[in-house]
């Protein structure tokens, strides 16, 4: 009997100048969990996805303010974008850049929009349907011609 493949997990390491002050900032407008926290890096969970802070230490990576621009685009699929965006708005991230509307798609309608936390980073919160598997036939030629 084969065994089924174990499933991997991407996560990111989000570069913050302060870890403490990150973690508390995203348990407050994001309701993070922590699962680890060794003060300058720390492992959160955000409505069950993994996501790690970090401080770097001249160790080949910067945070977004030392860099002068975003250093990467996080992008979160949740039931309730709305939502999400706004409470990291009322918490401080600016949310004008890419406002909340419905794109289309080769699936139908997406929602989406986006904001920059207080430490640079650019986030894009949609609804799950570019993740959802029913939509996984729609590769290559298929996806493009929508």
């Amino acid at each position: 009997m084969k065994t089924p493949p174990e499933r991997a997990v991407i996560s990111v390491m989000l570069a913050v100048a302060d870890a403490p002050a990150a973690v508390q900032w995203y348990k407050d407008a994001l309701d993070a969990q922590v699962q680890w926290d060794l003060g300058s890096v720390a492992a959160l969970n955000i409505l069950g996805a993994p996501i790690f802070l970090g401080e770097p230490e001249g160790n080949g990576w910067e945070t977004p303010g030392r860099r002068g621009l975003p250093t990467c685009r996080v992008e979160l699929f949740c039931d309730d974008p709305d939502a999400v965006i706004a409470r990291a708005v009322d918490h401080g991230a600016a949310g004008s850049a890419d406002p909340i509307r419905n794109h289309a798609a080769p699936w139908g309608e997406h929602r989406q929009g986006g904001f920059v936390d207080p430490f640079g980073h650019v986030w894009l919160v949609g609804d799950r349907s570019p993740i959802d598997p029913q939509n996984r036939h729609l590769s290559g030629q298929d996806a493009k011609a929508g």
